[in-house]
């Protein structure tokens, strides 16, 4: 890998809660009590008989209302390792979800947060993935690795508003001609992701910038399929470990999911790759493209 960027580590996980639970790439995540209010540091509320999710009913390919993203069916996985059945407690992802779903006691876990996020207690990661490079073949843009490549001068980028792309972005010298897409969206309403692979598809603009699990996603909704690149040559840091997000006060919980991780990483794996998931390995080499 090259050399990272230097923002504080802090920063980098607020950054990357607004990422993965904003875009997710679809909403926003923001500060609120680590547990309910009243409830000691000992107290596990998790309900013994139900695999109760917290989710955004209208984030593809995480999750949605019907159960096809891929957070459903690692839900669902593992609601049937457990023998239990299977609950939503739907939300977008906007100011508040967390307040509203896992700090209310609606639901038990989030099925994707940044390691290392300071709102809740995360698992082991269960995927490790990062930012891609989208565009359509056949359009001078085959075989570019990095968005250092020359041959991105004078094009038309697409990037989300805030996000690490636009660090490089700007150093390059591409800002000029790139079209931003904004990053804090309620995702009942609007795709940021969706609506750049429609116009990299369109040929409104040349290529764009998206977050790793709706890069792969994206750029198999369109017809022709788009090119997915995952930039794992930047010299800013592009790519992160995702787990799961539960209360401070479930150890227990957490201890049986990270078991759970454990056991089933290979099933995993696969229902990632359906989705195009680009995975990285611990040293953030490309595993699947």
């Amino acid at each position: 890998m090259t050399a990272r960027g230097t923002t504080p580590l802090r920063g980098r996980m607020r950054w990357l809660r607004t990422m993965v639970l904003a875009l997710a790439l679809g909403g926003l995540h923001h500060p609120a009590n680590a547990q309910a209010p009243g409830l000691g540091a000992s107290v596990e509320l998790v309900d013994p008989d139900v695999f109760r999710v917290c989710a955004d009913p209208n984030n593809l390919p995480l999750s949605d209302q019907k159960g096809e993203g891929f957070e459903n069916k690692l839900a669902e996985l593992f609601a049937q390792k457990l023998n239990e059945t299977t609950s939503y407690t739907y939300f977008p992802q906007i100011i508040g979800f967390v307040r509203n779903t896992l700090n209310a006691l609606r639901c038990d876990v989030i099925m994707g947060v940044a390691v290392g996020d300071d709102l809740m207690q995360t698992t082991i990661p269960y995927y490790h993935t990062t930012y891609a490079l989208v565009f359509a073949p056949d359009h001078g843009l085959d075989g570019i690795e990095s968005l250092e490549d020359p041959r991105l001068k004078g094009k038309r980028i697409g990037v989300v508003a805030g996000t690490p792309p636009a660090t490089v972005l700007a150093r390059q010298g591409l800002m000029a001609l790139a079209r931003p897409y904004p990053l804090t969206v309620d995702t009942r309403l609007v795709s940021s992701a969706q609506t750049m692979a429609d116009d990299i598809a369109a040929d409104r603009i040349d290529a764009g910038v998206l977050w790793g699990p709706m890069a792969g996603y994206q750029a198999r909704r369109v017809t022709p399929h788009l090119t997915v690149v995952p930039l794992v040559k930047e010299p800013v840091r592009m790519d992160f470990e995702i787990a799961m997000g539960v209360r401070k006060s479930d150890q227990d919980w957490k201890r049986k999911l990270n078991r759970l991780i454990t056991e089933n990483q290979p099933e995993m794996d696969r229902i990632l790759a359906q989705y195009g998931v680009p995975l990285l390995d611990g040293q953030g080499r490309l595993e699947r493209p």
